[in-house]
C-alpha cells in the first residue's frame, strides 16, 4: 500500500515566492495547496485537514502574526513563519504568537524543506517515543500518545506543537537543569547557535498555562542560563 502524503499548506500572497515553494514541495513528495490570504486560509482549513502550515507574515488584510495567533485558540497544527523581516522582534513575536519555526526571506527552499522535515519528525517521533504513554504532575496530566495536555480539572489545555515538545522534554527530565542549548537541542534536533531567546519565549508561555499560584512556578529558571522542571513527575 503507498504511503499517504503529508499535506502542506502555503499561506502567501506573492505569487513567485507562492509558486516556488509548491513547486518545490511537491517535487519531495508533499501533497502542497496554497492560498493568499486569511479568508481563503480559513475556508480551506474548514474542509481540509493538513500537517504543517506555510505561513508568511506581511498578507494583505488579517496579518501572519494574527492568523498564527488566532490558529492556536483550537488548532495544533504545526506552522512555520515566513518574513522579509530578519530581525529578532519578528521572530520573537511570531514564536509568541505560537509558531514552531522561523525562516527569513530570502531563504533557501531546501532549507525550509529541512525545517519542515524537522518539524514533523519532532512531532511523529514524540507521538511514539517511550513506554509510558501519560505522565502526571501536580494533577495535570500530558498524553503523549495524543499528544494532550488536561489541566486538574480534566480540562483540555491547548498547546503547540513546540509547547508540548518543551513541557515533554522538561517531564522526562523533571528536577534537572536543563541549559538553553540543551533544550533546542532536545526539542529542535538540532543546534541553533545564536537563537536561546526562542527556548524563553516557549518557556514564558508555557508558565502563563501552567502557574496558578501568582509568584511561584513549576518551570524554575537557574543562574546558569538554563531552567529546572519543579514537580514530581509519574506515570499516570
Amino acid at each position: 500500500m503507498t504511503k499517504a502524503k503529508q499535506s502542506i499548506l502555503i499561506v502567501e500572497d506573492d505569487r513567485p515566492t507562492r509558486e516556488l515553494i509548491s513547486r518545490y514541495l511537491a517535487e519531495h513528495a508533499f501533497a502542497v495547496d496554497a492560498v493568499t490570504n486569511g479568508r481563503e486560509m480559513d475556508r480551506y482549513l474548514a474542509q481540509n485537514r493538513v500537517d504543517l502550515i506555510v505561513l508568511d507574515l506581511m498578507l494583505p488584510g488579517e496579518d501572519g502574526l494574527s492568523l498564527c495567533r488566532r490558529l492556536r485558540v483550537d488548532n495544533a497544527t504545526p506552522v512555520i513563519i515566513l518574513t522579509a523581516k530578519g530581525d529578532d522582534v519578528d521572530r520573537i513575536l511570531g514564536l509568541e504568537m505560537g509558531a514552531d519555526d522561523y525562516l527569513a526571506k530570502p531563504f533557501n527552499p531546501r532549507e525550509l524543506l529541512a525545517r519542515i522535515n524537522a518539524v514533523l519528525r519532532r512531532q511523529s517521533s514524540a507521538s511514539a517515543a517511550g513506554s509510558a504513554t501519560r505522565l502526571k504532575f501536580q494533577g495535570w496530566t500530558i498524553d503523549l500518545r495524543l499528544r494532550e495536555l488536561h489541566d486538574p480539572e480534566g480540562a483540555q489545555v491547548p498547546l503547540t506543537s513546540a509547547e508540548f515538545d518543551l513541557l515533554q522534554a522538561f517531564c522526562e527530565r523533571a528536577g534537572r537543569i536543563l541549559t538553553r542549548d540543551s533544550l533546542l537541542n532536545i526539542t529542535r534536533g538540532r543546534p541553533e547557535s545564536g537563537f536561546g531567546r526562542s527556548i524563553d519565549v516557549l518557556v514564558s508561555r508555557l508558565r502563563r498555562k501552567l502557574d496558578r499560584t501568582e509568584g511561584t512556578s513549576v518551570i524554575r529558571t537557574v543562574r546558569i542560563g538554563g531552567y529546572i522542571f519543579t514537580p514530581v513527575v509519574e506515570e499516570a
